[in-house]
């Protein structure tokens, strides 16, 4: 009787909150790298794939984007009590970057220019669509505790695959050798 003695995949949740998804872009131009980490990780959860739950005891999460609205929040919150080790991927998840333009205004002006001022036919709030924004944008850090941080906007697909290849090697990387804020 033979046993199997392959490695169990790592696996892996991304979610994408308040950013231009640049960074899920990056991810994907490890190009041929990603066939070479294939084997190695299983994606369980992300915005390109199906599924709707972050299994309790995901090994990595991977967060890109700032927090700004309701529905942010409790992504972040999910990802958190789902995953061991979470990853703030981006300048946006890192420090808010530019979702937190903002933040110099009042949220009720941001509705006033978007919805009112700029909008040439029926102007109102929205109140169904848009999940309700928070009053600031916020890093991913300033509402979860954070494992690591990866700068860059986005950050290059280099920087990405030497992350994941230390991850999976059990190794704490060290960003900051390939990529730096908005690199």
């Amino acid at each position: 009787m033979s046993s199997d003695t392959t490695p169990k995949p790592v696996t892996i949740a991304t979610v994408w909150l308040d950013g231009c998804s640049g960074c899920h872009m990056s991810f994907l131009d490890m190009d041929e790298r990603l066939i070479e980490i294939a084997p190695l990780i299983q994606i369980v959860h992300s915005p390109v794939v199906d599924t709707k739950q972050i299994p309790p005891g995901t090994d990595v999460g991977i967060i890109e984007g700032a927090i700004s609205n309701e529905d942010d929040e409790a992504k972040a919150k999910k990802m958190r009590a789902a995953c061991n080790f979470i990853v703030s991927l981006g300048d946006c998840a890192v420090t808010a970057n530019v979702p937190s333009m903002r933040n110099v205004f009042d949220k009720q002006e941001c509705f006033d220019r978007a919805y009112h001022e700029n909008a040439d036919l029926q102007p109102a709030n929205p109140d169904v669509v848009v999940p309700p924004l928070l009053d600031k944008a916020l890093a991913v850090h300033q509402v979860i505790d954070v494992d690591l941080y990866v700068p860059g906007c986005p950050p290059p697909a280099d920087a990405i695959y030497y992350v994941l290849s230390e991850l999976l090697a059990g190794r704490q990387p060290d960003p900051l050798q390939l990529t730096r804020f908005g690199k």
